[in-house]
């Protein structure tokens, strides 16, 4: 898998706690503040010397915040399958032979995605003010970890742009994020999310989506596994996932469903690449 991956959502903008007041019982020398318990005088007889204290940074106060929004207000259900990545993997060779863009398995990835949620539109979705929204556009955001923490920048209307056209934007998308060329409108807009810790070499992860987005899709590593073949056992790249749903929309069968759409889409990837 390529550039993008944390293990969970936020919709969280650039760190300013450089500008931010540092309020009026901060130490400017210290990363301790006036008020902070003196933890020290109560640990030590546990066996344990604390070595220092981080307060938490504006951004990952953000981040902890919507997680917990999440946490709190949706009802998370996962679901986890194994799918046969050999189509993928040959759809994204013949691709990026073909194509005049740099494009990557995740590129084909994010085209089954939005091939999916046309299908189940139920799902591109959020859930606010006890309504159940449904969208046109799948404007899906892609988890990206950077120094600062976790953001999840939004890829727009993925449904009407070409393979081409989606490699390209993602790449542009995640170099500006990762270098704090971003504002909160990029975080911003988003009817899905996919977080992608295969780059991490994770096999499985229960994802949390991102506050009033009532699914999100999670990506692992691409691994080889023995199966029976005609002529014996073979060894096939499989790609594991874990869309995790809000349960108080999505029921169980209707979840199966969407990942066997999902799966259907990945193992046949050829139809996203141009023919060479």
């Amino acid at each position: 898998m390529t550039d993008t991956d944390p293990d969970t959502d936020t919709d969280t903008g650039p760190d300013s706690d450089s500008d931010a007041d540092p309020g009026p019982h901060s130490n400017p020398h210290s990363d301790r503040t006036d008020n902070a318990p003196a933890t020290n005088a109560g640990e030590s007889h546990l066996g344990r010397t604390v070595s220092g204290e981080r307060p938490l940074s504006r951004m990952r106060q953000t981040i902890a915040d919507h997680l917990q929004e999440s946490s709190q207000n949706a009802v998370h259900v996962t679901v986890s399958r194994e799918i046969d990545a050999e189509p993928l993997l040959q759809a994204t060779e013949s691709a990026a032979a073909t194509l005049d863009a740099d494009i990557s398995v995740f590129d084909l990835v994010l085209r089954a995605v939005s091939a999916t949620l046309g299908e189940h539109p139920a799902v591109n979705a959020t859930f606010e003010d006890e309504t159940h929204v449904l969208y046109e556009e799948h404007n899906i955001g892609i988890a990206v970890d950077i120094e600062a923490g976790l953001v999840t920048p939004v890829l727009r209307h993925l449904d009407s742009k070409s393979l081409a056209e989606l490699a390209t934007e993602r790449r542009r998308l995640t170099e500006r994020v990762q270098e704090g060329e971003y504002s909160m409108r990029d975080l911003r807009g988003g009817t899905f999310t996919v977080s992608n810790l295969g780059v991490f070499g994770v096999d499985s992860f229960t994802p949390i989506s991102n506050p009033s987005e009532i699914a999100i899709l999670g990506v692992d590593r691409i691994h080889e596994r023995a199966q029976r073949g005609s002529d014996g056992v073979v060894f096939r790249n499989r790609l594991p996932v874990d869309p995790s749903f809000d349960h108080r929309l999505v029921d169980g069968a209707d979840a199966a469903r969407f990942l066997e759409t999902f799966a259907e889409h990945v193992e046949n990837s050829d139809r996203f690449a141009p023919a060479g």
